[in-house]
């Protein structure tokens, strides 16, 4: 009887000891797999995020372009504009107030380094229209941050006094605009005034002005929309002169 029980006992304890063997291997498998999932999962998450999180910043050498100007902000926090405790921004180169008051950009414009760190800042004209017979120009700069425009400084150039040309050459803007001895008539633009001036943090610096005679300009302002000079050949303010025969 004995001799029978050895051997069932002994195959007894041989099936036990695969079965264990393969429970305990299958453990280690499932427990191996829901290590790994969530290790896995969790830095999926992390590179989408990051990617999401942290955008491709555009390069700093990025030159700003006089249409982007169309639709950016005149004004800052830190920078008023015409007295706007937020900035105001322009659709398609206009803005409108409830009062009926507008903003709108004036073609002369320049690109340029003002700043010296290798990117093409912006130099445009903004003339306000509060509805009478005023209306106020105003040179601004825009510094090329991350590739978008950042308005950073304003001079105030007066009323009626349309500007002919802006420019920009060795970190400085050099702006050609009308304007009247300071007690001359509203009515008369006497002056033509070429202003060179430096970006000194949020200031526009007037280095320097030069003043030449004119007769052609009346003060109406409106030569400013026209972005040409009055004595070139597209200038709306030009005279005919009649063909000899």
């Amino acid at each position: 009887m004995r001799r029978k029980l050895v051997p069932v006992v002994a195959l007894t304890m041989a099936c036990l000891l695969v079965v264990a063997t393969a429970c305990s291997t299958g453990n280690r498998k499932k427990r191996n797999r829901s290590a790994d999932r969530p290790a896995g999962t969790a830095v999926e998450r992390d590179d989408v995020d990051t990617a999401r999180a942290t955008p491709t910043p555009r390069r700093t050498g990025d030159q700003l372009t006089c249409l982007e100007l169309r639709d950016t902000l005149v004004g800052s926090r830190k920078v008023r504009y015409r007295g706007h405790a937020a900035p105001i921004r322009l659709a398609d180169g206009r803005w409108s107030g409830p009062d009926g008051t507008t903003v709108e950009l004036q073609r002369p414009c320049a690109v340029g380094d003002l700043d010296g760190d290798g990117a093409g800042d912006a130099v445009g004209v903004v003339v306000l229209d509060g509805g009478g017979t005023g209306r106020f120009f105003t040179l601004a700069a825009w510094r090329n941050v991350r590739g978008e425009p950042d308005y950073q400084a304003q001079v105030d150039l007066g009323d009626r006094t349309p500007v002919e040309s802006v420019s920009v050459r060795d970190g400085r803007a050099t702006v050609v605009y009308l304007t009247r001895p300071a007690d001359g008539p509203m009515a008369e633009l006497s002056i033509r005034r070429t202003a060179v001036y430096q970006l000194r943090g949020t200031t526009l610096a007037e280095l320097r002005h030069t003043d030449a005679r004119v007769t052609d300009a009346s003060g109406d302002g409106d030569t400013a929309d026209s972005g040409t000079a009055p004595d070139s050949p597209d200038s709306p303010t030009r005279k005919r002169r009649p063909r000899s025969r």
